[in-house]
């Protein structure tokens, strides 16, 4: 768990700088990809794993299930707007 919240912890700052600097925006897709590979690894060997080794004990597939859960869920919290809505009429 500890690594999951380490690469948690890495997306968080990416998301900041996305917010709060002028750093370039393909460094910051980049650097946010690369990073959810492995909290999603973690993620799932945390929900798999034995109870006695720290993990859930969960089955593969009910892991799985919730994982697939929880980006639909931010996909329909997180969602993008389109690019015309924020343009002001033409004068």
């Amino acid at each position: 768990m500890g690594a999951a919240l380490i690469f948690a912890a890495g997306l968080a700052l990416t998301a900041t700088a996305y917010f709060w600097t002028k750093l370039s925006r393909a460094w910051l897709f980049w650097a946010a990809f690369i990073l959810t590979r492995p909290l999603g690894a973690t993620v799932g060997d945390f929900l798999d794993k034995p109870v006695d080794e720290g993990g859930l004990a969960m089955s593969r597939p009910i892991a799985t299930a919730i994982i697939a859960l929880l980006m639909v869920i931010g996909i329909f919290i997180l969602r993008q707007r389109d690019a015309y809505e924020n343009r002001s009429a033409p004068e």
